[in-house]
């Protein structure tokens, strides 16, 4: 596996200078704080100076972090509405957790309208940076990463937004995370766009959400390149009305490293898109290219559940306009001994083929393959979970599935890119 290598030592030789609040009064020849800007002090304890910072913060002011890489042992925390949090660049600001005592995030943010911008946070224990109940959160020019190869003690999750409306990540890296780089959870109105996410499990995950617009990324050298998940037993179910669009899903093969009993942990390594017990998703116009195992995978939930409010089965996805290249030529994990059974290799999309659960009556599932004919499909006729691989019963025939019209795009109050 090609390893992950990291430039930001090179920041060690930067010096960081900047003015603070807490500090001394500035020489005369230093220019007056500017209204509204908090510039948090690289002399004496940075992480002191920018925790203080955040604490002090009124709504509407911008707290700025000079150049360097500042080493902290402790996390951070933003409990004030309408702040803004900025470094001087992804490859400028750096705040290492390499240290950090515990095993919480980086930083954690619970506040509304909140913009984290143009730093990096790394090694953290767990999370990079977590935001809940935080409504129109933004995360931008942001990098979140782990050094080194890929492995179970790293954070589960890079940037995590959970349990909130009108969610903005854009020009964001994610690295090494071993759950998912970029993850949205139990949340509504999303937009993940022109972001990174590599050498994690999940690249990009939407988790139990509604109205999400993924577009513009690129996913590579994950297990899972981008997820579309609903899961039983959370406050927030039923997600639904998630359009993914115009991403690059390329190269998705790092072996899975996820630790033993995440969900994550069954994505088989070489998995370019999983879409599980959803509805309304659209998956059009990506680019896939060479995921070993397969390039888009449509499934029901597939482990015994309680939940009796919980749906684990698809419906309404259409699959449009995508494009299919290489890969598929070293099927991976629970995949693999299906693949065997059919002469070694799987198609570009499969189906698992479960329309009842549990013994259940049968459900009506929705799918629509609209792809060029020469692009693989296969419907593995499973029936029902639980998973019996006697009930295998595999058709290459595309369903009659009917066609769904799309939702309009998803549009944030805190977005001011061109619509």
């Amino acid at each position: 596996m090609r390893p992950i290598i990291f430039a930001a030592a090179a920041l060690a030789l930067i010096a960081p200078v900047a003015c603070s609040k807490k500090a001394a009064p500035a020489p005369e020849a230093t220019a007056p704080a500017q209204e509204g800007i908090i510039q948090v002090s690289a002399e004496g304890d940075f992480t002191e100076n920018l925790q203080l910072a955040l604490i002090e913060a009124k709504p509407g002011e911008t707290i700025i972090m000079p150049e360097g890489i500042f080493a902290f042992t402790t996390g951070l925390s933003l409990d004030v509405d309408g702040v803004t949090l900025k470094g001087a660049g992804q490859d400028k600001t750096m705040l290492d957790f390499a240290g950090q005592t515990g095993a919480g995030e980086g930083l954690l943010v619970t506040a509304d309208d909140v913009v984290l911008s143009d730093f990096s946070i790394r090694d953290t224990k767990g999370d990079g940076i977590k935001s809940k109940d935080s409504d129109r959160i933004t995360y931008q020019y942001i990098t979140v990463e782990w050094s080194g190869e890929p492995d179970a003690g790293n954070g589960a999750y890079g940037i995590y937004p959970v349990e909130s409306t009108d969610v903005l990540v854009q020009n964001c890296t994610v690295r090494g995370a071993s759950d998912a780089g970029i993850y949205v959870g139990q949340s509504e109105n999303i937009i993940v766009r022109d972001s990174v996410a590599e050498y994690n499990v999940a690249g990009i995950e939407i988790e139990n959400s509604s109205y999400a617009d993924v577009y513009g990324n690129i996913a590579r050298n994950n297990a899972g390149g981008i997820l579309v998940f609903d899961l039983p037993d959370l406050p927030v179910m039923g997600g639904h009305s998630t359009r993914v669009y115009d991403n690059d899903i390329v190269d998705n093969n790092t072996v899975n490293f996820a630790p033993v009993g995440n969900i994550v942990a069954g994505v088989p390594s070489g998995t370019g898109m999983i879409v599980m017990a959803n509805s309304d998703v659209y998956v059009i116009g990506n680019r896939f290219k060479d995921n070993r195992t397969v390039h888009v995978m449509l499934t029901a939930y597939t482990e015994p559940f309680t939940d009796e409010t919980y749906g684990p089965l698809l419906n309404d996805i259409t699959v449009s306009g995508n494009t299919y290249e290489g890969g598929l030529d070293d099927p991976q994990g629970m995949l693999a001994p299906i693949a065997a059974l059919l002469g070694g290799s799987l198609p570009a999309i499969v189906t698992d083929g479960v329309t009842r659960f549990n013994g259940g009556e049968d459900q009506s599932v929705n799918l629509v393959i609209d792809e060029a004919p020469e692009v693989g499909f296969i419907n593995l006729g499973l029936g029902e979970y639980p998973l019996n691989p006697a009930n295998l019963r595999p058709s290459m025939d595309r369903p009659a599935g009917t066609v769904v019209a799309q939702r309009d795009p998803v549009v944030l109050p805190q977005d001011n890119a061109p619509k």
